[in-house]
């Protein structure tokens, strides 16, 4: 009933305990090998350290300049390109009123009656002030208004009429434009003293 074990089936608690101690001796041989390991690549000092940050800093600056620097000139080529094609939206509405004036000339070539083309002409006067009114241009109102520098250039002084025209204008011999509500041609006049 007794079964018999083998010799290696016996259970020996000293042989048990020697593979224990090989297996702790083992994991203590490798972590030597890891702490030697660590012995042979020394801490950097502390002046490599700061020569390392330094570079690091250095090759950060250079990236970020470079950086701006390619910023700076595509806004440039983006500004230039805006220029060269700033103008051509009042160009574009401006063809219509070429193409009024060509057909204008055409029909003076012809004409005999004076009245149509006046009033064609007129027309075209017409169009021509409500496109450029459209983008923004306005005539200033300069008779009997008084003399300012901002808006008004002195072409001659006259004598005036009466007390209420000194210091205003009483002629205008250009008239002055302005852009979205800023000057871009003074309006020459004569002025009363």
């Amino acid at each position: 009933m007794f079964s018999k074990k083998k010799k290696n089936d016996i259970e020996d608690p000293i042989m048990e305990n020697t593979a224990d101690e090989q297996v702790t001796n083992v994991q203590a041989e490798e972590s030597a090998d890891a702490a030697s390991t660590a012995e042979v690549q020394p801490e950097l000092s502390v002046e490599e350290k700061l020569q390392q940050e330094v570079a690091a800093l250095n090759d950060k600056y250079l990236r970020l300049f470079a950086e701006f620097d390619n910023y700076k000139r595509r806004t440039q080529k983006e500004r230039v390109e805006l220029l060269q094609t700033a103008g051509k939206d009042v160009i574009v509405s401006m063809l219509p009123v070429l193409d009024d004036f060509d057909r204008a000339n055409k029909a003076m070539q012809g004409a005999t009656d004076v009245a149509p083309i006046l009033e064609g002409l007129a027309l075209v006067h017409h169009k021509l002030k409500t496109t450029l009114g459209q983008k923004g241009l306005k005539e200033m109102e300069t008779l009997h208004t008084p003399f300012d520098t901002d808006l008004h250039e002195a072409i001659t002084n006259i004598p005036a009429p009466n007390e209420e025209l000194k210091g205003k204008v009483m002629d205008e011999l250009e008239k002055g434009y302005t852009l979205n509500d800023k000057v871009i041609r003074f309006a020459k006049v004569v002025v009363g003293s």
